[in-house]
């Protein structure tokens, strides 16, 4: 692998450490003889404590420390954790209750930490957390989308964190009251527990001067802040890492008490110790994904154009707000509130409703697939109302490509766009004119077939500026330093492959560093489909700054002027002289010249504004009537995300966004019962998907490079799980459409999809 070339589908260098299982995870890493640490979790939905022994437990064989709510509060720590904020439609801000680190005082959902047991064995601090006396008395438990119950926090009543609006309120009102057709529909976003393979877990290290924590996260940088407020310690005193990361998928990307409350022992006890989830502790602890009920609304003129949108959506946040929870469906949904349509009038409302269950917050695409779902679905519903072709509908509503840049109602603006072309391409991937035929085929076997179409676009999100570090060893290699973190993703074949391009450097002679707060100034860390397009960006200045100065260095060595001398990408060449050194070439002269500045080059880059990856999403699905069983037979997308580095990681990220939408939209559901215990809690109750619920997926890339950042990119991350949720549900509905089905939710399980058909056909008798 000497050099790669531009956009090319260069396979992974990570897989080979991964395949063979020379992955560094937490539990690969820990100190040895770390102290192992248990958490004592709530088994109850809502009660007061009225008993918290923990004595007993402390005496226990083999333990250093027990930790409590009030542990924490006599040792002076601040123990409140606040999330992100959105305002009132009355401009006040949204409720901000305390989340404390342990409880105290009352606990408010099942799964909520109570007490750190940390011994010298796993086994021995379970044992000891069995003696922990807990009594309580309980509260109401209040789990229904919808405001009312005993208040969970006093700064909530009603259970209401926020009500939010964004839009033109009166102009929408003015287009429905003026509109030849309304169409409505009520559409439900089931709640998902992320199940990252890797759970969540840490380890915490003191020194005496300096506290270093290693977690399995999103990036390292956006916890320091909190740590220094939780822990009264200077920025200076903090070192935190990210080692390699079994996925994040957005649910690690936000910090969790579990890391306060472990540097806080390591700290007491001047030793290390670990903590790592189990898959029941995490289904319970890490926060979930989706959970919102929606009423959709358009109206059309006589030429079936939209005239009007307007949502209104409930969404749960769970106990409390998390990091991103309350901007999840508020800020986030309305990035891309209208889609690729061009609506004159749009209003949207969102209130967040509290409730005794685990905590809501961003799940691959945070938002964003939540609102494409509700778009695309009510656009669905709407061309069948409306006796059009869904595909004819989306056609006529398009923004044009002479209307870019697109500035839309929630104030984003659109660069470009050729949505029709990109129609256009999925039409004849997916064999839209066969699809009669296979209709017909599946009819002749008694099954049902359904075909639904999705056109989704999204915002990248996240920090816009990143920071970059390269620098050339003695070795005769260099370095990368990059603010984002690798969870699964491919970024050490990415970035190394770009600079490759950039720079010459053999890609096998680049090493790509990341994940350490001591190591790299600062970055954004990874979420929102951003690592590629930011880092890359910023990368690009850093070389730009590099041949610059290699110029200067090596016009004297030429005997040329610095502007006499160019680079393309291998060498550096000036039109009379013999001397032609790559870029490590380069490098060697600047070290054996003692030019040490020339050795290391960092820089910070800001985008110019957002790209929006935009795409077509078909799927087919095969429904057998006699048993609700639902098979996703064909699924087919085309991408727009302009211009790749690599297709190939591209290619992979849309499989697994696609998997993950699949996994939503047929087998998994969060289940709690009255009284608010998670009854989904293991792989026996939650279904996730397997290899034979996802297709083959034809995967087509249609470009129209983003005029938003230098490379013409557009994030590809989260894309196929933006789009998955709306074209496997439209697939379903449209199967069971002509049985009289009219209101189809995920999870299309069998039972589900069965009962729906027994129950048009009842009461048709």
């Amino acid at each position: 692998m000497d050099k790669f070339g531009k956009s090319q589908p260069v396979k992974r260098v990570e897989d080979t450490r991964f395949l063979t299982g020379q992955g560094r995870y937490i539990d690969d890493i820990a100190p040895e003889g770390s102290l192992r640490a248990f958490v004592f979790r709530s088994p109850v939905a809502h009660a007061q404590i009225t008993t918290l022994d923990v004595e007993e437990a402390r005496n226990a064989d083999g333990v250093e420390l027990v930790l409590t709510g009030q542990d924490l509060l006599d040792a002076g720590l601040n123990t409140g954790m606040y999330g992100a904020l959105v305002k009132n439609r009355d401009g006040s801000d949204g409720a901000a209750p305390k989340r404390p680190l342990l409880a105290e005082g009352r606990v408010r959902y099942v799964g909520e930490a109570v007490a750190l047991v940390v011994a010298e064995t796993l086994e021995q601090a379970r044992d000891a957390a069995e003696l922990i006396e807990f009594d309580y008395e309980d509260l109401p438990v209040h789990l229904g989308l919808g405001a009312g119950g005993e208040a969970i926090h006093p700064e909530a009543p009603d259970n209401r964190a926020f009500d939010f609006g964004l839009g033109l309120e009166d102009e929408t009102a003015a287009a429905f009251e003026a509109a030849a057709r309304t169409v409505t529909l009520d559409i439900e976003d089931n709640r998902v527990i992320v199940n990252s393979m890797e759970p969540r877990g840490c380890y915490t290290e003191w020194d005496g001067e300096r506290l270093h924590l290693a977690f399995s996260g999103q990036g390292v940088w956006g916890i320091i802040p909190q740590m220094v407020e939780a822990l009264k310690l200077s920025e200076d005193k903090i070192r935190v890492t990210n080692p390699d990361v079994g996925g994040g998928f957005g649910m690690k990307g936000m910090p969790y008490p579990e890391y306060f409350v472990m540097s806080h022992a390591a700290m007491v006890l001047g030793r290390p110790v670990h903590w790592m989830s189990d898959r029941t502790e995490a289904m319970l602890s890490d926060h979930h994904g989706r959970d919102l009920v929606t009423k959709a609304q358009l109206a059309f003129d006589e030429n079936n154009r939209i005239t009007g949108y307007r949502a209104h959506t409930v969404c749960n946040l769970g106990a409390y707000n998390s990091q991103f929870g309350q901007p999840i469906q508020t800020n986030l949904f309305t990035r891309i509130l209208t889609g690729v349509y061009d609506i004159p009038a749009a209003y949207y409302t969102c209130e967040g409703i509290y409730t005794n269950t685990t905590q809501v917050d961003a799940y691959r695409g945070a938002g964003r697939p939540e609102a494409i779902y509700v778009l695309e679905r009510v656009m669905d519903r709407a061309a069948r109302e409306l006796g059009l072709d869904p595909w004819e509908l989306r056609r006529i509503n398009f923004i044009k490509p002479d209307q870019f840049p697109y500035k839309t109602i929630p104030g984003e603006t659109y660069d470009v766009g050729d949505f029709d072309r990109v129609l256009d391409h999925v039409a004849q991937s997916a064999d839209l004119t066969g699809y009669a035929a296979r209709k017909s085929a599946s009819e002749a076997q008694g099954k049902l077939r359904g075909q639904g179409l999705c056109y989704y676009i999204e915002s990248i999100l996240g920090q816009p500026h990143e920071d970059v570090k390269v620098e050339f060893t003695e070795d005769g290699g260099a370095l990368i330093y990059v603010g984002t973190q690798s969870n699964g993703q491919g970024h050490e074949t990415v970035f190394a492959q770009f600079l490759s391009d950039q720079t010459g450097i053999p890609a096998d002679q680049i090493s790509v560093v990341q994940g350490d707060s001591d190591r790299i100034r600062t970055g954004g860390g990874t979420g929102g489909s951003r690592s590629v397009t930011v880092q890359a960006n910023v990368t690009l200045v850093a070389v730009a700054d590099m041949i610059q100065g290699f110029s200067e260095f090596l016009a004297a060595e030429m005997g040329v002027s610095p502007d006499d001398v160019r680079f393309d990408d291998e060498r550096f060449r000036a039109e009379g002289s013999n001397l032609t050194p790559t870029m490590l070439e380069a490098a060697k002269l600047a070290r054996d010249a003692g030019r040490e500045d020339l050795l290391s080059w960092a820089a910070q880059a800001k985008l110019p504004g957002r790209s929006f990856p935009n795409g077509a999403h078909v799927a087919e699905v095969e429904i057998d009537p006699e048993t609700g069983s639902v098979v996703v037979d064909r699924y087919n997308v085309v991408d727009d995300f302009g211009n790749l580095i690599n297709p190939m990681l591209a290619e992979g990220q849309v499989h697994g966004g696609i998997a993950q939408g699949i996994g939503q939209a047929l087998t998994e559901r969060v289940v709690h019962d009255e009284d608010g215990q998670l009854l989904t809690a293991t792989f026996m109750d939650y279904a996730m998907p397997r290899a034979d619920d996802v297709p083959m997926i034809g995967f087509e890339t249609e470009v129209v490079p983003s005029t938003a950042n230098p490379l013409g990119m557009k994030g590809c991350g989260e894309a196929g799980t933006v789009g998955a949720l709306a074209a496997v549900s439209n697939a379903v509905q449209d199967a069971l459409w002509d049985r009289g089905v009219r209101q189809v939710d995920m999870p299309f399980t069998p039972q589900r999809v069965w009962e729906l058909l027994k129950d048009v056909a009842i009461a048709a008798e």
